[in-house]
């Protein structure tokens, strides 16, 4: 029994009734916040390249519209996020694309985040993260398309053995400087959607992939998790530890630009500096983007990445949207002025915090134990102590305080742990409200985000997609 037919043969024997309410009424939030980052996405200027090349995110080609799905709802860093990996960009793009009604729609999302979260945790002491662990889309559109076809558990050991036979390792220069960026789940998604074809035609895989010498964990991880692949199967589940996104951004400034939009109504032109104390993760996040950082012409793979710009906005205007991303609003003199000013420092405490959190990679840390030691010390990072916690109270902690100096002399200051829509107490409990507020932000209508998904025809699901993304 290897690590993936175990995976498989649970993936393939899920029913609706299988999955807790609770799980699923996450998954339906997970399902309108990345129509709201694919709407967003459409409506940045690159979009219209995208779409005149490949088509549009509704066109009857169902593995070309899984494709335009993945890609605008990656582009600019709205898309949720969970312990571990990037998942919606594969778990809802393509369930969004094959699902036969809303109840197939929730539970292939589920089934799709349950398969791509454990594949990617196993790997994720490695060398990619976030949005670059592209693998995550492998294993995500493969469950995603299964599971509306009711395929076997052989017929998913083999699509997924195929997908992850030459799974993606993108060029950091070309995901931050580049329109490449946009292929970044597009490209994944489409391998693994040929793989479930070449599966369906009788072609076979190694099903021993993922913990062979020489298979995808010798390679893509320096601390392989194998047993992440299969632990818990239909008793912990990874949907419980998403994080929605309800800022454009990279890793760890969502709770920066939190507190600064908390400040925001209290300061005025009279700014002398911004000092930003963050954990280490948020540092190592922007020492990337330092790299690539040219004032207003920053390109958009860094931008989302830099915690200067974003935390300089929401302090002039309260928030920070998609339209913040492109011009006008990147040429504003102003925001750049302020930016110069923003300091970033680590705090050693925040660091803790974050590594004692389920999410981006606690969970992992503890699972490994000492053997996660040499790949902490590359981060001038400790281990967390104690085992796996069960995700029904899983945190994701990302942490910031802001303080803000004005001339005067005069200090304001604000901060926060958990940043909202994070893994937490305050996500579990309001996720519906916030995920509404979040697609109404992007324009989608108020009909739309009070559809119930789980109750809709095929024909009515179609209709509801074409509706939201208008």
């Amino acid at each position: 029994m290897t690590r993936l037919r175990a995976l498989a043969g649970w993936a393939a024997g899920v029913r609706p009734e299988d999955i807790p309410t609770r799980v699923r009424e996450y998954a339906a939030s997970q399902v309108l916040s990345q129509v709201a980052a694919i709407r967003a996405g459409a409506r940045h200027p690159t979009a219209a390249r995208l779409t005149a090349a490949f088509g549009g995110p509704t066109q009857p080609d169902r593995k070309a519209a899984a494709c335009v799905l993945a890609a605008l709802g990656s582009w600019l860093n709205l898309d949720d996020t969970a312990y571990a990996g990037h998942l919606s960009n594969s778990t809802v793009a393509v369930p969004l694309a094959y699902a036969r009604d809303g109840a197939d729609l929730i539970t292939a999302v589920v089934v799709a985040n349950e398969c791509a979260a454990r594949i990617t945790a196993a790997a994720t002491l490695g060398p990619l993260r976030g949005q670059s662990a592209m693998h995550t889309h492998l294993a995500g559109a493969v469950a995603g398309r299964l599971t509306t076809e009711d395929a076997d558990a052989e017929r998913w050991t083999d699509a997924l053995a195929l997908a992850f036979a030459m799974p993606n390792w993108p060029l950091l220069r070309a995901f931050l400087a580049s329109d490449a960026r946009l292929l970044c789940t597009m490209v994944p998604v489409r391998t693994a959607l040929d793989a479930c074809d070449a599966a369906h035609a009788g072609l076979t895989g190694a099903h021993d992939l993922m913990e062979h010498p020489d298979g995808f964990l010798a390679r893509f991880a320096e601390v392989p998790l194998p047993g992440q692949i299969d632990h818990a199967l239909g008793e912990q589940w990874h949907t419980e530890t998403l994080s929605f996104k309800l800022h454009p951004g990279g890793p760890g400034i969502d709770a920066a630009v939190d507190a600064a939009a908390e400040l925001a109504p209290l300061v005025d032109d009279d700014i002398a500096e911004v000092t930003v104390e963050a954990s280490a993760y948020t540092l190592m996040a922007q020492h990337t983007a330092d790299r690539y950082a040219d004032g207003p012409d920053t390109p958009l793979g860094a931008l989302v990445l830099d915690i200067a710009y974003p935390v300089a906005t929401a302090l002039l205007t309260g928030h920070l949207t998609a339209a913040d991303l492109e011009r006008p609003a990147t040429e504003d003199p102003a925001r750049w002025s302020l930016a110069k000013k923003v300091r970033l420092r680590e705090d050693k405490a925040m660091t803790r915090e974050l590594l004692a959190s389920d999410a981006p990679f606690g969970a992992a840390l503890r699972m490994a134990g000492r053997d996660a030691e040499p790949w902490l010390r590359r981060f001038g990072l400790t281990a967390p102590e104690g085992g796996q916690r069960d995700f029904r109270h899983a945190t994701k902690a990302t942490p910031a305080r802001v303080t803000v100096r004005l001339h005067t002399g005069e200090t304001l200051t604000s901060e926060r742990a958990i940043p909202r829509g994070a893994a937490g107490p305050e996500t579990r409990a309001e996720h519906r409200s916030l995920i509404r507020a979040k697609f109404r932000e992007s324009g989608g209508s108020a009909e739309s985000a009070d559809v119930e998904l789980e109750s809709l025809t095929g024909a009515g699901l179609r209709s509801w997609l074409r509706a939201a993304l208008s």
